[in-house]
């Protein structure tokens, strides 16, 4: 009997060894369910305002508010003192139209009193004609010259190269379309034919292209010098498609210049490909993407505005995690100060907001790392552990402090790096509007304007005129 109930001991025993081995078989599995679970509600919840997917990622689903700014309390639309656009008569009319009343009509005094009528109102439509202008060159020959007794023929300008050629304000235009206007070739060849009714093919207009921007190729080379040699440098990236794939576009610029690039890898390799950051020395502006601390020979600043849609996606979709919404304020706290201190000329802040700021800045890292400490597991593996994205983000926040506050420190710093987010805006519109670029030679004759009209545009001047002077 005794040894009846030892088998039946064993069997139990070995039953619930089973048991346990399911139940902490299943306690894992609802565990990693429950952590992409997690994950998957954090990626439903994300958009424009709470990480860096960019606005057109929305859809009809806008955030709001979609910006951290509060309300000022000034009115709606231009404020006093806004030099706006308008539409005024510069010149005298090119044409008069006169308009007398309706009932006079069939009067058989009305051309007396047509004569005697005074003008009560002025009313004036401004409309833009259409003309084509034709200029013909005609060489001239001399059969004989009554001084040498030889034949002498002119010559025509080295601007008229062919039999029949189109001139640079019709390049200019076509080049100013797809271009700066983000109109894909063929759009552009259906607007221009239709408005000039002139034969432009699609084949015309990507060589216009092509001569554009190979005559602004030296002042590009300029401006890219231009940006390595300035002490503040703003710098990003951003991906669009060449020839079916993900090519990335590098932007380096300033408040003066701007210079746009591309190469098939978006990190170090892309950035030495590039050309800008090796050379450079001042301070780097930047999103904190790993590459950039590669770079050592600079001093790097991070952009708070990346930073805080971060913070923003933490507070929202983990709202025990109190301190990211106290991060939040901090920052914001940092930037008003800055900001009333420039208002008012000064270049540095009091010791009394340096102390304050900084000991605040400690608290809240603490308070981060004790709320999301280093997960411990028995297993033993390769590389480093698991962080996860807040710790991830509360280590980034610690490790470059010196960073993220150099824009109270160096009034010459802005809090975000908006500048270079600005410069390559044009790159998104002009992938949506156009899909892609057929191949790597058009996608950096595109750039290469860009950076160029860019240029120009910080310089005051307008796009279509500066295309049209790199034409000619």
């Amino acid at each position: 009997m005794n040894t009846q109930l030892q088998m039946q001991v064993n069997a139990l025993n070995a039953s619930l060894n089973s048991l346990q081995q399911s139940f902490d078989a299943q306690t894992a599995l609802i565990t990693q369910l429950n952590q992409t679970i997690q994950e998957l509600r954090e990626q439903l919840n994300k958009n424009s305002k709470n990480s860096s997917k960019p606005p057109s990622s929305d859809g009809f689903k806008k955030p709001a508010p979609k910006s951290l700014r509060k309300p000022s309390g000034k009115k709606v639309g231009g404020q006093e003192g806004h030099q706006g656009t308008y539409l005024s008569v510069i010149s005298d009319p090119d044409e008069i139209v006169k308009h007398m009343p309706s009932a006079c009509e069939g009067c058989p005094h009305y051309k007396m009193c047509k004569g005697t009528a005074c003008v009560a109102e002025k009313r004036h439509v401004i409309d833009a004609v259409v003309t084509v202008n034709v200029v013909e060159h005609q060489l001239l020959e001399i059969p004989i010259c009554m001084l040498h007794g030889d034949t002498r023929k002119g010559s025509f300008p080295n601007d008229v190269k062919a039999t029949v050629q189109y001139g640079e304000n019709l390049q200019a235009l076509s080049v100013a379309l797809n271009t700066v206007g983000a109109v894909s070739v063929k759009r552009t060849h259906e607007i221009l034919s239709g408005v000039f009714n002139i034969p432009l093919a699609t084949g015309i207009i990507s060589n216009m292209v092509k001569r554009c921007a190979d005559a602004v190729s030296e002042t590009v080379n300029r401006i890219k010098q231009k940006v390595a040699d300035s002490s503040l440098g703003h710098f990003d990236e951003t991906g669009t498609r060449v020839d079916k794939k993900l090519w990335w576009v590098h932007d380096a610029s300033n408040c003066e210049f701007t210079y746009l690039d591309i190469s098939p890898k978006r990190g170090y390799l892309g950035m030495e490909q590039c050309g800008v950051l090796p050379l450079f020395h001042g301070i780097s502006m930047h999103d904190c993407w790993a590459s950039y601390w590669s770079y050592e020979d600079c001093q790097h600043a991070v952009c708070c505005a990346h930073l805080l849609r971060e913070l923003t996606g933490i507070a929202e979709n983990h709202p025990e995690q109190k301190w990211a919404s106290a991060f939040i304020g901090l920052l914001i706290k940092m930037k008003k100060v800055k900001d009333k201190a420039v208002e008012a000329g000064k270049e540095t802040l009091s010791y009394y907001h340096y102390h304050k700021f900084d000991k605040r800045y400690d608290e809240l890292i603490k308070q981060a790392r004790e709320k999301n400490p280093l997960p411990v597991t028995a297993e033993k593996k390769r590389g480093r552990k698991k962080k996860g994205k807040i710790l991830a983000l509360v280590e980034r926040f610690d490790n470059y402090k010196a960073s993220v506050c150099l824009f109270i420190h160096n009034f010459m710093v802005p809090f975000d790096n908006n500048q270079a987010e600005r410069d390559l805006r044009m790159i998104k519109v002009k992938t949506k509007v156009s899909g892609c670029f057929r191949s790597e030679e058009g996608a950096r004759d595109y750039l290469k304007i860009m950076s160029y009209v860019g240029t120009a545009h910080k310089q005051g001047h307008n796009a279509y005129d500066a295309i049209r002077k790199a034409i000619s």
